[in-house]
């Protein structure tokens, strides 16, 4: 028998072919009409139908999973944080008013696993079919000497395109419009490092523990996908009556609406305007956080909002809920230089 050194110093490529080769029939699900490759390419080819979109231009946004694959190895349940992954990168370009048309994924490990890998890949291409996004291409590497065993990365790339007169860029926020908030299923894909210090370390909880405060086990709390806004949002986006939007990722209210304000306005968000869920209250206690903490940290249960036109409010919102969307009237927009403020007693 063959000496494999290569095998012998801890990369199996024979493993990793077999694994490209079992998960083909997933990846190719999420194809459509315009992937003119298969899989095995050098790069994946897409040859968009910009049919109905004046003047197109391509958005483009990377992103990783972070630490809650700290969680996915902890529970041995990997088959969610592909779709993690898909949703926020989808998030990310939809408030430039961009609807995907391509995803790409890098997944890294110290040894590979057949059941992982698939497991991952069931979650990106269960969330690009969901997304009507193509993923095209990706990368599985085997790096020993980089992770700890059992551990990986997972990070990605979407191209997506709106019609350069509807891009969503913050020209349009005008004072007095009114800011929505749509509920978040979760922490979403941000704030891992201090949760998972306060629920495993200071509270001592295991991943079957319940939640306090929650009917959820911890495991399933923090492992709640990341939710996707697109098939609510885009359909509205032609009417005119949302003027920008902001995803609440990493930051919070105050790192992520400031960037959807011209120089001049401010935003001020109304502490109370909406439930917050039971994971959020039980971190403010056990890690004793300060109001402004959360806010910068976490998203509160509110993973998107929406700068409207105070004229559309009512259809934009009775749109929302009948696509299934839990809306908050969560803010206004005041003149100012382009800050967020939390208020309370509104």
């Amino acid at each position: 028998m063959e000496n494999d050194a290569y095998k012998d110093a801890g990369v199996d490529i024979d493993a990793a072919m077999e694994t490209k080769r079992s998960i083909k029939n997933m990846v190719r699900s999420t194809f459509n009409s315009s992937v003119l490759t298969d899989i095995g390419s050098f790069g994946g080819l897409f040859k968009p139908d910009f049919a109905g979109i004046d003047s197109p231009v391509l958005v483009s946004s990377a992103d990783g999973v972070g630490t809650k694959l700290k969680v996915a190895c902890m529970t041995g349940r990997h088959n969610t944080v592909g779709a993690d992954l898909v949703n926020h990168c989808c998030n990310d370009i939809l408030v430039m008013g961009a609807r995907p048309l391509f995803f790409l994924d890098y997944l890294a490990y110290s040894r590979h696993d057949d059941a992982v890998v698939c497991a991952v890949i069931s979650g990106l291409t269960q969330a690009c079919r969901e997304n009507n996004c193509a993923l095209i291409g990706g990368e599985m590497a085997e790096l020993p000497d980089v992770y700890h065993p059992g551990e990986y990365d997972l990070a990605g790339v979407i191209i997506g395109v709106v019609g350069e007169h509807d891009i969503l860029d913050g020209s349009r926020v005008k004072k007095n419009d009114v800011i929505l908030g749509l509920a978040s299923t979760g922490l979403h894909t941000n704030g891992y490092t201090l949760a998972r210090k306060l629920v495993f370390r200071t509270a001592g909880l295991k991943p079957d523990d319940i939640l306090p405060g929650t009917n959820e086990t911890t495991a399933d709390a923090l492992l709640a996908v990341h939710k996707s806004y697109g098939p609510s949002i885009l359909p509205l986006l032609q009417k005119d009556g949302i003027h920008a939007m902001a995803h609440i990722t990493g930051g919070g209210f105050t790192g992520n609406i400031d960037r959807s304000l011209p120089d001049t306005l401010d935003a001020e968000i109304y502490i109370g305007s909406w439930d917050i869920p039971g994971i959020f209250r039980f971190l403010e206690t056990t890690g004793s956080l300060s109001e402004k903490e959360l806010y910068r940290t976490f998203n509160m249960g509110i993973g998107i909002a929406l700068i409207v036109d105070p004229e559309k409010i009512d259809d934009t919102t009775k749109a929302l809920v009948a696509s299934g969307e839990q809306v908050y009237t969560i803010g206004r927009v005041t003149e100012g230089k382009r800050e967020v403020h939390l208020v309370h007693g509104y």
